[in-house]
């Protein structure tokens, strides 16, 4: 964990928000229930959407780019919600300015992008993360803490998957090829990083598609470990998938019902006992877990999360590019 960043004072965070679509709006709306974070800018390619934006959540900044965004030195650090095609660019402009980044997930569309964003952070000694949820939510970590501690065994397998049935309109950015459409990335990225928060990097990928357009629109992943444990990931823009995960071992098996990226409860099954349900204390909080992983790295001075660093992002972003080279997708200026 890099500790050379400059830490901040307890004062509230001053969030900038980097696009204004959907998940943008849900993240902002996170960040009101949080009495030490302050959204005083937001950030668009569209002035007007800018402004709209600003309006509608009592932000006081309107930025017509990325760039005045990234330059506003009345921001301590930017939320980037762009479409992941745009991540890159978009951090980019950020870092450079100096400012501390959580930019949304997959980090980006490569891993070799995705390196050159944590070369450039460290370079800064500036914050960075990916805004990857799942990590951060205490479901999450307390399953993680029930495996640390023997509680179902050996890892032996992981089954997740997370699919939508569509149909998607013509033109949308999953059918589009030069905005790195498709399940993988957009929906794929949440199983993948599911199966290498519980057993890491896997040795060996196999996969395959249905690709269409340029796009992957149905998704099997296979990833094997030295260990013998095997997980088996879905994704689908086809089809809607029961969007659940679950976790085996010699001694049980944790389950999380449908929306297990961001999940209000989870059960372990131990041979023998009675199962055993694991609950959200609240359930509405989505984004403000990862909000206050950042802020508490910020606070501290730190440039990287322990509980999403960056060597993770970049071993979820190899087994992607891993995925895509077995199913032959490749986008355009690839």
């Amino acid at each position: 964990m890099q500790t050379t960043g400059t830490p901040l004072s307890p004062a509230p965070i001053r969030w900038g928000i980097l696009a204004t679509g959907g998940i943008a709006e849900s993240f902002t709306r996170d960040l009101a229930r949080m009495p030490d974070a302050e959204v005083v800018a937001v950030g668009s390619r569209d002035p007007e959407s800018a402004r709209r934006f600003a309006e509608r959540h009592g932000i006081a900044r309107a930025h017509g780019s990325w760039k005045e965004l990234a330059a506003d030195d009345g921001v301590d650090v930017v939320y980037v919600a762009t479409p992941h095609s745009a991540h890159a660019d978009a951090t980019t402009a950020c870092l450079e300015a100096g400012r501390a980044v959580l930019c949304e997930k997959p980090f980006t569309v490569t891993e070799a992008q995705a390196r050159g964003l944590v070369e450039l952070a460290r370079s800064r000694d500036l914050f960075l993360m990916e805004a990857m949820w799942t990590y951060c939510h205490p479901l999450v970590r307390r399953m993680g803490a029930l495996i640390a501690d023997g509680a179902i065994g050996e890892i032996r397998s992981v089954q997740a998957d997370f699919g939508l049935a569509g149909p998607f309109p013509p033109g949308h950015r999953l059918l589009d090829p030069a905005l790195a459409g498709g399940a993988l990335l957009d929906l794929g990225v949440y199983p993948v990083s599911f199966a290498h928060l519980v057993l890491g990097e896997p040795d060996e990928v196999l996969a395959s598609a249905d690709v269409r357009g340029g796009v992957d629109v149905n998704t099997a992943v296979l990833l094997r470990w030295g260990s013998g444990a095997l997980a088996t990931l879905g994704c689908s823009l086809t089809a809607e998938t029961p969007t659940w995960a679950a976790v085996t071992g010699t001694k049980g098996r944790i389950e999380f019902p449908r929306g297990f990226f961001v999940p209000s409860e989870f059960s372990l099954h131990r041979a023998g006992r009675e199962p055993e349900r694991f609950t959200a204390p609240d359930p509405e909080a989505g984004y403000t877990h990862q909000a206050a992983e950042v802020m508490r790295a910020l606070r501290a001075g730190e440039t990287e999360s322990p509980l999403v660093p960056h060597e993770s992002s970049l071993a979820v972003m190899r087994t992607l590019d891993r995925v895509r080279e077995r199913i032959g997708l490749r986008y355009p200026g690839e």
